[in-house]
C-alpha cells in the first residue's frame, strides 16, 4: 500500500470507519456538495458502531424509505437524520433507532426486482429546519424520459476513488427510457416494470451502491430508491433505481397497517 492510501486508511480508522469496507460501496460521481442541510429529507444509515452504509428518505416522521438490500437487521442499525457531514458532530443531528424493517414480501436479490424497504423508527423524527419529510408519487405515475431529477448521497466522488468527501453530494442525472437502459447494448433485459434507469449517455455522473437506498427525486417528489447497477458512471450502463411509483400502495396499506389511517402528503 503506497503511502497516500495508508494514510486515507487510518484517517478512515479515527472516523470509526472501516477502510476496506468503503472501499468497495460506492459514491456520487460527477456532483457537488449542496449548501448544507439543504436537502433535510435524507438520512444516513449506519451501524450502530457510525459507520454510514446506504442512505433513506424520510416520508414521514416515524417512517424511512430505503433499499430492501441495506437490511442488515434492526438491532444493528441507526438512523441519523439532520446530518451534513460526516465526519463532525454539527449539533443538528437526530440519532433515531428502528423499531422494525419491512422489506418487500416480493424483493429478489438476484434479479434486485421490488428492492424497497420501510424502517419504522421507536420514536418520531421531529420536523425542523433540518429534518423535514419528502413527499412520493401517485400509484403508477411516471416520470417522462430526459427529465432531470437530483440523487444524493454521501460517498467517494471518483469512480476510481480518491478524495473520500465527509459531506453530503448530490447530482443532477436525466431519466433513462426502459427500453434503451434494457438494450442488448446495456443491461439486455434485465430492467424490470418495477425499475427506471437515470444517467447520461456520455457516462461520467452517477450514484451507486454506497447511495443505496437514497432518493432519486423528480419534480419534487421521491420516484426513485438507489438499487443497483453495472459499474459506476459508465456510459452503457444508468443507475438503476427502485420506481417508487409501482409501490406506493404497498407503502400506504403498510403504515395504514400501524396507523389505521393511510400516508397523506
Amino acid at each position: 500500500m503506497n503511502l497516500p492510501a495508508l494514510l486515507q486508511c487510518i484517517l478512515l480508522e479515527l472516523l470509526t470507519v472501516n477502510c476496506q469496507q468503503l472501499l468497495m460501496q460506492g459514491r456520487i460521481v460527477g456532483g457537488y456538495a449542496p449548501a448544507p442541510h439543504s436537502i433535510k429529507y435524507i438520512v444516513s444509515i449506519q451501524s450502530t458502531t457510525g459507520q454510514h452504509f446506504c442512505g433513506g428518505t424520510l416520508i414521514n416522521k416515524y417512517w424511512v424509505l430505503t433499499a430492501a438490500h441495506c437490511n442488515i437487521g434492526a438491532e444493528r442499525t441507526m438512523i441519523v437524520a439532520g446530518d451534513y457531514s460526516l465526519s463532525m458532530y454539527e449539533g443538528t443531528e437526530q440519532f433515531l433507532r428502528p423499531h422494525l424493517l419491512i422489506p418487500h414480501p416480493k424483493y429478489n436479490s438476484t434479479t434486485n426486482n421490488a428492492d424497497i424497504m420501510l424502517i419504522k423508527l421507536k420514536a418520531p423524527a421531529f420536523l425542523n429546519s433540518y429534518v423535514s419529510i419528502a413527499p412520493l408519487p401517485r400509484q403508477g405515475s411516471s416520470v417522462a424520459e430526459g427529465r432531470v431529477c437530483r440523487v444524493s448521497g454521501w460517498g467517494y466522488t471518483s469512480s476510481s476513488g480518491g478524495q473520500i468527501p465527509s459531506t453530503l453530494h448530490t447530482v443532477k442525472l436525466p431519466i433513462v427510457s426502459t427500453s434503451k437502459c434494457n438494450s442488448t447494448d446495456s443491461f439486455n433485459g434485465n430492467i424490470t416494470a418495477n425499475m427506471i434507469c437515470a444517467g447520461y449517455s456520455t457516462g461520467g455522473k452517477d450514484a451507486c451502491r454506497g447511495d443505496s437506498g437514497g432518493p432519486l427525486v423528480c419534480e419534487g417528489r421521491v420516484y426513485g430508491v438507489v438499487s443497483w447497477g453495472n459499474g459506476c458512471a459508465d456510459a452503457k450502463y444508468p443507475g438503476v433505481y427502485t420506481s417508487v411509483s409501482k409501490f406506493r400502495k404497498w407503502i400506504d396499506n403498510t403504515i395504514y397497517s400501524f396507523y389505521g389511517r393511510c400516508l397523506t402528503n
